[in-house]
């Protein structure tokens, strides 16, 4: 019999949420096969099985905290396993497997016993069960539009929605009871992982950051006829092009014009370090929260390695599997909040760095051109926030407008190009 240690899953990390066990006790495993996923602070994380054999013992449920170094589960070697040891027991099918007729009649008709079965039967996700028993609910009483009737958390909120308030008679004035509803008690969740850490470091950069906000349009009509003319180029090589990569690379040529907004202030207050890579993060709206992957040397990349990398990013960020190294060494960062339709936002700056961009929605607006005459033009509203313990407005304009001008005519950044 042994115990398997929850190793460790990462830089500081001391303990993690069980999200999901992807066993049950009496099952064999196989090498490396998928036994668990936890979640840190910072994505979510598989754990695998190190060698064959059969799981033993869960020790955490699924939704409590495990601790590093600590047991997470137990098993039993595949060469130990015998035909009376205790695995065999284990795997012995529970009540709920039982056929109907092997039941006595109280188990039958026992309130403890008939939901659970019909709930089993049921597909939904460990945390809409979680959802489901903190609310007393039963899933069999709520639709699931999943896959198979998988019953979603959406399903459960929607059911929430149409449980009716008790109504309880209190006398009017005129002495006719007037019916009045009771109010629902809230839901109460905890705040773990991800999002946890996403709280304490924005009250953190909120509070011991002045931030220094500047706003400006920019106008994309020219960048998003050069993107419709590279996408088929793109495509060709299996990759998607947004306008991500444009503003990467034209952030990394502006930030050779104003190093000081790549650069980050020391702990102590009294260093500025200036780096020679431009990681350029971008905040990507995951199922486990806010999280920040960035691009490594973006001023070393073309544009179509941007897009291999903001499409890897992409993809692992809203799984919940970053890894640790892509979200670590970020430099400045763009948050492009009009992909979900905002047209403004005022962004806190992702600590340490000293700069970060909030991207509203483009719109096709009127503007006048150099001859007076009205046109119709893309707009771009955007939003920077800045350190202003050592950026001052004027720097972060210059540095806006140098930014500014390589999207307004991307074909001047071939210039720069080495």
């Amino acid at each position: 019999m042994s115990d398997f240690l929850l190793p460790d899953i990462g830089e500081g990390i001391v303990e993690c949420e069980v999200v999901e066990w992807r066993v049950a006790e009496g099952d064999h495993i196989e090498e490396d096969q998928p036994i668990v996923e936890v979640m840190t602070d910072k994505a979510l994380v598989e754990i695998t099985a190190p060698e064959s054999g059969v799981v033993t013992k869960l020790y955490v449920p699924q939704g409590q905290i495990a601790k590093v170094h600590a047991p997470l589960y137990a098993y039993q070697i595949e060469a130990e396993v015998g035909p009376n040891s205790d695995a065999d027991i284990a795997e012995a099918p529970n009540v709920t497997e039982q056929a109907p007729s092997s039941l006595k009649p109280s188990e039958i008709s026992s309130p403890q016993t008939a939901p659970s079965v019909a709930v089993d039967k049921v597909p939904a996700s460990p945390a809409v069960r979680r959802l489901v028993r903190e609310h007393d609910l039963q899933l069999t009483d709520i639709a699931g539009s999943g896959k198979d009737g998988r019953v979603l958390k959406e399903d459960v909120l929607a059911h929430l929605d149409q449980v009716e308030p008790v109504a309880t008679p209190v006398s009017h004035a005129s002495g006719q009871p007037v019916m009045r509803s009771e109010p629902l008690a809230p839901r109460v969740e905890p705040l773990r992982g991800v999002r946890a850490v996403m709280a304490k470091r924005m009250v953190e950069a909120a509070s011991t950051i002045p931030h220094f906000h500047y706003g400006e349009e920019i106008d994309v009509t020219e960048l998003l006829a050069l993107r419709e003319r590279l996408k088929p180029l793109v495509e060709a090589q299996g990759e998607r092009l947004t306008l991500m990569p444009f503003f990467m690379k034209a952030m990394a040529l502006a930030v050779a014009q104003a190093p000081i907004v790549n650069a980050q202030l020391n702990a102590a207050g009294d260093e500025l370090h200036y780096f020679p890579q431009c990681n350029i993060g971008m905040a990507v709206d995951s199922k486990a929260g806010l999280l920040v992957p960035n691009v490594k040397g973006v001023e070393q990349l073309t544009l179509l390695d941007i897009a291999r990398e903001v499409g890897r990013l992409t993809t692992s960020a809203r799984e919940g599997r970053v890894d640790q190294a892509d979200l670590k060494g970020g430099t400045i960062s763009i948050s492009n909040i009009g992909a979900l339709g905002g047209t403004y936002a005022a962004p806190i700056i992702n600590a340490p760095e000293a700069a970060i961009v909030a991207i509203g929605k483009t719109q096709w607006l009127p503007r006048f051109d150099e001859q007076g005459e009205v046109q119709r033009r893309a707009i771009m509203t955007i939003t920077w926030a800045g350190d202003h313990r050592f950026i001052d407005g004027g720097t972060i304009a210059r540095f806006c407008n140098a930014w500014k001008g390589f999207l307004e005519a991307p074909e001047t950044m071939l210039l720069h190009l080495g």
